[in-house]
């Protein structure tokens, strides 16, 4: 069964910086958001081997409009057993309805959440949601 970590508020570079610094080989990451190719999070997996599994969803609410390409993406990722996966959310607006998602089947025989979650700090309402797309 694979560890999760939810990880949130903050910018985009805070979210990539913090997983960066908690990544090992072998573990896997869903990021929300266009990708940072000089960012903390690309250098660390470029330097692990096994490389981590990193993948990208694009920006939006997780538990709403990307609810299907979240479901796919987990489904995809956790057959490969990863002993830890990091799910990096711009905004912690659905939060709870987030973990009861994760908490249930099917997913609650693949995943364990983990009891500390990375809260990086307030986080402002989507970016989506106010009509404005904030790059990394």
């Amino acid at each position: 069964m694979s560890e999760g970590t939810l990880v949130f508020g903050g910018s985009a570079r805070a979210r990539e910086a913090a997983i960066a610094a908690r990544l090992s080989p072998g573990h896997a990451v869903i990021v929300e958001g266009l990708a940072d190719p000089h960012g903390a999070l690309a250098a660390c997996a470029a330097a692990l081997s096994p490389a981590p599994t990193i993948a990208r969803i694009a920006p939006g609410c997780l538990c709403c409009t990307g609810n299907l390409v979240l479901r796919v993406t987990l489904q995809r990722l956790l057959r490969q057993r990863p002993p830890r996966l990091f799910i990096a959310l711009a905004s912690s607006e659905h939060l709870a309805q987030l973990r009861l998602w994760l908490s249930s089947a099917p997913f609650d025989a693949w995943l364990r959440l983990d009891a500390q979650e990375i809260d990086l700090g307030s986080t402002p309402p989507h970016p989506q949601m106010q009509g404005q797309d904030r790059p990394l």
